[in-house]
Formats: C-alpha cells, sequence, structure tokens
C-alpha cells in the first residue's frame, strides 16, 4: 500500500521489451536506501517488484497486462518517473490510501498556469471510472494523491501546487500526455456491497 506522496523522480535508464512484458530499469537514489530484492516500489503509481538493485538503479518486471493498463509502456530511456515506497506502521498516511493497482489511463486536456507556480490540471478520465469520483474525493494521477476540485462529464480538474509541479513528472505533462489513474478503492467496495444488498428482482 502507498500513500500517494512521491518521494523521488527516478530516470528511466531502459525498457526492454521481452516476449511478454518488458523490463524496466530506473535510476534513483533515494529510494534505494533500505529497498531489498523483492520489496515492492510504484513507479507512476503502478506497483512493481523490485530486483536487481545497484548502487543507483533497480530492475522491474512489467506483465503485458501492466503494460496495457498504464502509461509504462509510453516511456524510453531518459523519462522520468515519479517513484515511492510502500508505507510502514510508522509511516503518516498523508495522502490517502494508493494500491498501485492502476484502472486506466487518462489524457492531460490542458494545465493552465494560476500564477506563483500553482496550476489548474485537466484530465479526460474513462466514463466507466466517472461513478467514483466525487468533488473533494481522492484521486491518483500518475501516483500522485491529489484532490478533485471539478468534475464536469468526463474531465476531472485538480490544483496542482509548486511543489508538485517541480518533484513529480506533472511538471514535465502536457496536452496530449498520457497519466495513470486510480480511483479510491474504497468507493468501489461501497458500490459492491450496495449492489449485492440489493440484487435485482427477478
Amino acid at each position: 500500500m502507498f500513500t500517494g506522496i512521491i518521494e523521488e523522480l527516478g530516470t528511466v535508464l531502459e525498457l526492454a521489451p521481452r516476449l511478454a512484458g518488458a523490463r524496466l530499469r530506473v535510476r534513483c537514489s533515494t529510494v534505494l536506501s533500505d529497498l531489498t530484492e523483492g520489496a515492492s516500489i510504484a513507479v507512476n503509481g503502478v506497483c512493481l517488484t523490485a530486483l536487481g538493485i545497484t548502487a543507483d538503479s533497480f530492475v522491474a518486471d512489467l506483465a503485458p497486462e501492466t503494460l496495457q493498463r498504464s502509461n509504462l509502456r509510453d516511456l524510453a530511456a531518459g523519462s522520468r518517473v515519479n517513484l515511492e515506497r510502500p508505507v510502514t506502521s510508522a509511516t503518516r498516511l498523508s495522502g490517502h490510501i494508493v494500491q498501485g493497482h492502476v484502472d486506466a489511463t487518462g489524457v492531460v486536456e490542458s494545465i493552465d498556469d494560476l500564477g506563483v507556480g500553482n496550476y489548474w490540471l485537466k484530465v479526460r478520465i474513462p466514463q466507466t471510472l466517472n461513478r467514483y469520483l466525487v468533488e473533494k474525493g481522492s484521486i491518483a494521477i500518475d501516483g500522485i494523491s491529489l484532490t478533485i476540485a471539478a468534475i464536469n462529464d468526463s474531465i476531472v480538474g485538480v490544483t496542482v501546487i509548486p511543489h508538485t509541479m517541480t518533484q513529480t513528472t506533472l511538471g514535465s505533462a502536457k496536452p496530449g500526455s498520457r497519466v495513470n489513474i486510480e480511483v479510491d478503492v474504497l468507493a468501489k467496495h461501497v458500490e459492491k456491497l450496495i449492489i449485492s444488498s440489493n440484487p435485482p428482482a427477478s
């Protein structure tokens, strides 16, 4: 489990296709301080397993489903990625509960400068995810915990503060960029409970 508070911007060294899926190598430093072989790591909000750890990088294998559902397939050498280690029992939950299980990708519609380093980000998301989103609720965009400020049909609007713009991949996003979307898992559980307690009439 993660919180959506990005710890470091890593740099992709290689995305190597395989017969099934691909292998990703990322250069980084901060997250390596206690990263161990087989541990979880979130890359752009996708929960992966860290392997091949060196003094300045780690490797992760990407399953075909991961490539199909996320924007990791768009990566190339030099791409920047958001990195976060999983929470511990002593970690403050500063963002919200993020599983690292990306639901789909969205597309950046616009990024408008609000002044003093703040931006208004609008992302078009798949219509099927609309029912899990509420104003002032949480959403993870490329693994970043953000608060939904506006919803208009399939367009979600969020305010991005200066720190987030400079310390995450949103600083290089532009209209047309694909971003990973993970909705609040609690909303999914509530939906299932409601449906199961109110079965359709036969």
